[in-house]
């Protein structure tokens, strides 16, 4: 039995890659074509280190994105202005830290603008470029599986916060009929569809501080209602969902357990559900996977985060393969991907990990899904 790997979706970007997104950020002038020729050649070769790296199911690592949840705002009508920008609670308990990371660039700067109108697709033109790109490189490498990430209804909603809807449940619902078709041209280009779902996890402790826990469930459970959705008449065995508590280094104190937000990921259409399982506020929930067993769907694979993505640790093979064996333990090796807790290029020019480690991860998550498939 082999066991697959994969891993979130960002990777860093080339500082040449990172200039021309913030050009286009800022409004700034620049050649289009010379964009375009950048981001072909950086997905290329982000795809060529993947597999390098022994990486199995690959990404575009969102070369051309400047961020996995705003780059919306470029793709759809409906945004203009600024959003609250709202520190996570367990950085405010911590006001030294909070600041030592302001100053110190810990913090990512880019545009949140409101929802201020209707929310309508401009095409899918941007993508159909990202999607183009992604192909060729799989293509040069041989590979045969690749994803590609797109933001869920929910994670627009916490970043580009409404100003036009009546109501949450509308904006949702209005997000959700307008991402069908990105999700849609994901799937029919033959790549596996990711959605980046933190709203069901980050949201609690960065936007609904002042609900109980219990409270919030039932808001991710509209959230998770209005992917659905959106993912409507898609199979789900092309559809990777990935919770996430915040990938940046604090202390994470506020994050709500994933015991209690377990049954409403469960909930949601897809085959692969990608979590956190190996920094130090979340390792040990793989015990809730153990206990609650009888409550994951049969059709659903389980891709743990094997190596963390905020710390330049390089996680020993060994230590991956332990990791992998619990969950194939569970579920079994054949329902098993090994992945990473969350993206290491979350946003453009912004990341905890130097990127030459980033692969070096990879490439012990690689090693050590070998190891655990010969013992399993």
């Amino acid at each position: 039995m082999t066991i697959r790997t994969t891993h979130v979706g960002s990777l860093p970007r080339t500082q040449d890659v990172v200039d021309f997104i913030f050009a286009r950020e800022r409004g700034e002038a620049y050649d289009p074509d010379a964009f375009d020729a950048a981001m072909t050649g950086a997905t290329a070769e982000t795809v060529r280190r993947q597999v390098e790296a022994g990486i199995d199911i690959v990404s575009d690592g969102e070369t051309s994105k400047i961020s996995y949840a705003t780059y919306v705002k470029d793709r759809y009508t409906g945004f203009a202005g600024d959003s609250p920008r709202n520190s996570p609670a367990d950085l405010k308990m911590f006001p030294s830290f909070l600041e030592r990371l302001k100053n110190d660039g810990g913090t990512p700067t880019y545009a949140r603008p409101m929802c201020v109108g209707e929310v309508r697709s401009k095409g899918q033109g941007e993508l159909e470029k990202d999607i183009a790109n992604l192909k060729a490189g799989m293509e040069a490498q041989g590979v045969e599986r690749g994803f590609m990430n797109a933001a869920s209804p929910g994670v627009i909603s916490l970043f580009l916060q409404n100003d036009f809807y009546p109501n949450r449940e509308a904006y949702l619902a209005a997000l959700a009929d307008a991402m069908r078709d990105e999700y849609r041209t994901i799937v029919a280009a033959g790549l596996e569809l990711q959605l980046d779902c933190p709203d069901l996890a980050l949201s609690r402790h960065m936007l609904f501080t002042d609900l109980s826990d219990e409270e919030f469930v039932k808001v991710a459970g509209m959230h998770i209602e209005a992917l659905n959705h959106a993912l409507e008449g898609i199979d789900p065995a092309r559809v990777r969902v990935h919770i996430c508590w915040g990938n940046y280094e604090g202390p994470h104190v506020c994050d709500i357990d994933m015991d209690k937000v377990f049954s409403t990921l469960m909930g949601a259409h897809c085959r692969y559900v990608l979590f956190e399982t190996s920094n130090p506020r979340h390792a040990h929930e793989w015990t809730v996977f153990r206990d609650r067993k009888a409550e994951i769907p049969d059709d659903k694979v389980l891709v743990p985060g094997v190596v963390d993505t905020t710390t330049n640790f390089v996680e020993h093979p060994e230590l991956v393969a332990e990791r992998i064996a619990r969950f194939a333990g569970i579920v079994g090796a054949e329902r098993v991907v090994a992945g990473s807790d969350c993206g290491f290029g979350t946003f453009a020019g912004f990341g905890a990990v130097d990127p030459e480690i980033a692969y070096a991860k990879l490439g012990a998550l690689a090693e050590g899904a070998r190891i655990a498939s010969g013992r399993v």
